[in-house]
Parts: structure tokens; sequence; C-alpha cells
């Protein structure tokens, strides 16, 4: 029988091991355009809950798939996030992304405070006043693509740069220094062993430039959402919710940072998947031009088909034994949720691998779910709108410049996207 081998996280591979039928090895790094990744339907096939290995880390996880699985597992306070600080917990990156005292691994209560104080810059007021810049930026971008000509990058003229400067202008970053936290930016969502170190570097670089600014911000403050986070600015309101203590400095840093890998993750992605989606389904994007009120359920249809990230996200350790879909999970065992299967559980949506906008309503997963929901989601949502809505309105002819075979996908980091996506009109 031959023997298994998995990764540790310093890029060497673990020792072998005689084979477990119970665990299942998942590299999660199927890249094939928007396709459902097999594996995962495979997983999904076997049951709610499976023991998977995944590249990196020093031991096994329980993989939770099924909506209410997903949905038990993120509200359930005795799955911990905060317990995998310290630990070499499994993963798809050699480096873990987050930091130890990131927002996204804190339990509740104490992420409340910080969950307070990054919420203050996705209110719906906020958002509602940052919109007509977003429709600024969006018009001059597409300006610029018109001026090109067909054939013309979507990515490079769109899907890149708007997600990128809306959170930049959000926290006043310099726009002399946004070209450099992009690059770091994707270095941090690499999965090849060898980019270790590069995505060590691009964290420590991402925080130390955050830092630097929150000392400059408390000193001289201004309108954007640091100065306001760390106690003066425009009068939102500093440091989270009433009777909160104002947040460090490293807080604050380490805050920024988180906001802008979100800010960058989701948009940025789901710009070129969406405008793929459509163009790659004869009639959709005519149809979508013709009837633009039907924009809003579309795009909420296509976040929950769209698989726009690879695998898992961040594990939670189980602080007792509890039962999850009739499996017992041990006190200390790891545990991973998808969303992406969450969101294709027939139970809950039916043919649920078909587009269909007219399905009945039912939220979904694709900003994650409980105490860890996406908090930059609504400004997510409004640059989504923006966008697509501006593309449909401007090029209602928009096409594929090539194949949709040719169209050259990110297969580097845990994202999926194209990483150019080549149009014409």
């Amino acid at each position: 029988m031959p023997l298994k081998q998995s990764t540790r996280s310093n890029g060497r591979p673990h020792p072998p091991a005689w084979p477990d039928p119970d665990v299942v090895t998942c590299p999660f790094d199927f890249h094939q355009a928007l396709d459902f990744d097999p594996l995962l339907a495979d997983l999904m096939a076997r049951g709610p809950v499976t023991r998977v290995r995944l590249p990196y880390g020093d031991t096994e996880a329980w993989l939770v798939l099924s909506f209410d699985g997903v949905r038990r597992v993120t509200a359930d306070p005795r799955f911990s996030r905060a317990a995998i600080v310290g630990r070499d917990y499994p993963r798809l990156t050699p480096e873990p992304i987050v930091s130890p005292e990131s927002v996204n691994v804190l339990d509740p209560p104490r992420s409340a405070r910080l969950r307070r104080a990054a919420a203050r810059a996705f209110t719906k007021q906020r958002v509602e006043r940052m919109t007509p810049a977003v429709e600024r930026v969006t018009h001059r971008l597409l300006d610029a693509m018109a001026d090109h000509g067909p054939p013309a990058d979507l990515a490079r003229h769109l899907s890149t740069p708007l997600p990128h400067h809306t959170i930049c202008e959000l926290l006043g970053v310099d726009p002399a220094d946004r070209p450099v936290l992009l690059r770091r930016t994707h270095r941090m969502l690499a999965t090849a062993p060898a980019a270790r170190r590069a995505a060590a570097d691009a964290k420590r670089y991402l925080r130390e430039y955050f830092t630097g600014l929150v000392v400059e911000r408390r000193r001289a403050p201004g309108d954007d959402l640091i100065s306001a986070m760390a106690g003066a600015g425009d009068g939102d309101g500093a440091g989270g919710g009433e009777g909160d203590e104002p947040l460090s400095d490293e807080e604050l840093a380490v805050l920024a940072m988180t906001l802008v890998l979100s800010g960058n993750d989701t948009a940025t992605c789901q710009i070129s998947n969406i405008v793929y989606s459509l163009l790659t389904r004869p009639g959709r994007w005519a149809a979508l031009a013709d009837d633009p009120g039907r924009l809003p359920a579309v795009l909420d249809e296509l976040l929950r088909l769209i698989p726009f990230r690879k695998g898992v996200g961040i594990p939670r350790v189980a602080l007792e034994d509890v039962e999850v879909e009739g499996v017992r999970i041990r006190a200390g065992d790891f545990v991973h949720v998808s969303y992406l299967a969450a969101n294709r559980d027939p139970a809950v949506f039916r043919d649920p691998h078909e587009l269909d906008p007219d399905r009945p309503a039912h939220p979904h997963m694709t900003f994650g779910w409980g105490g860890h929901h996406c908090v930059a989601a609504p400004l997510a949502l409004a640059e989504l709108r923006v966008a697509v809505g501006a593309l449909l309105a401007r090029f209602p002819g928009l096409r594929l410049a090539v194949p949709a075979g040719e169209v050259e996908w990110d297969t580097a980091t845990i994202r999926r996207f194209p990483l150019r996506l080549p149009v014409r009109w």
C-alpha cells in the first residue's frame, strides 16, 4: 500500500504516514475557470462532515459542508477562532494570512469592540456618502478603457483599481503608496511553499506601514477612517461603541491591514468573475442591459454561485466535545467550514449549481456567517452594483475578446478570478 505525504508549514513534507481511509487529503488547488471544485463536490457527496488534511499545518481538521452545519459552527461559542493563535493550524497558505491580533481571530465578546470600530466604515450612511465617489472613480476608469479602445483588459482597467482605490481612500492612504500596498497584499495570499518568506515579509511591511500611519493620524487627524477610529476626525465616533476603550496603535494598525485585505479581496475578484459569468452565458449580458432593474437579484445569485476562493479560510477549535450533523467533534479538534459548499447545499437551494435569480429568496454565505460575517460587505456590494451597472449602461454590447478557454486564471493564490479579462464592445 502506498504511503501518503502532506506538507509541513515550513514548506518541507510531513513524514510519510500510513493512509487513513477516513482522512481525505485536500490540496484545494482547483482553478479551472469558475467550475465548482470536483473535490469539494465529492466531499459533499460523502456527507455533511468530513475529516481532511490540508497542505499546511501539523494535524488534520474536520470540514463542515452543509448549510445547517456551517451555520451551527459559525454561531456556536464552543468553536473558537482565538484558540488557533500560536498553533500550526491546518490551512492553504504557507504563512498564516491573519495576524494574532486581527479581529478575524478574536472571539466574542473581545471581538465585538474591534468589530464595532471596523463596522463604522461600512454603515449604511457612510456607504451612501461614499457611493458618489465610487461612481466618479468608476466612470473615470471606464473613460480610460473607452479611450484605450477594444480589446481592453477589464481586470487592469476596472476590477483591480476600483476596490483598491476605494479602500485606500477610506483609510487615507497616500496615492503614491497604493501600488506597493496592492503588491504586498497579493503576496500574502500565495499558496506555494516557496512563497512563505515573501508572504511573511509582506505581512510585516503592511503592519509597519499602518503602524506608522496610525501614529501620523493621531498627531494630525484627517477625515479618514483611521483618524475616526483613533478618536478624532469626522465626528462618527471612535474606538467602537459607547463605553469602549480607545483602540491602541497596534489594534488600529492590524485592523487597517485587515480592511485592506478584505476590501481588495471580494470586490476585486467578483467584478471580473461576475462579468465573465454573464458573458459566458448566452444572452445574459444583453438581457440585463435591457432590464437593469434585475441587477440586484442577479448579483445576489451570482455571489451565491461563484466560487471566488479555493477551499477554506480560517479554522476554529472545539472547546469541548460537540456533535455536528451527527458527528462527534472532540475538544481540541480543528474545524473548518466551507461557505462554498454551503452555498450549493441542495437542501437549501433548489438546483444549486444553476444560475437562477428567480429562486426563492434565502441568505447565502459568500460574506461569511455569524460573528465573523464580513463587515466590509456593504461597501463590496455597493462597488459591485456601481461597477457592473456602469458597464451595462456604457457597454451593452460587451463580449469576451478571446475564447473563454483562453482566459488566464489566478493559480498562485487562494483566490479564483481572471488575471486578465480581455473584452471588446
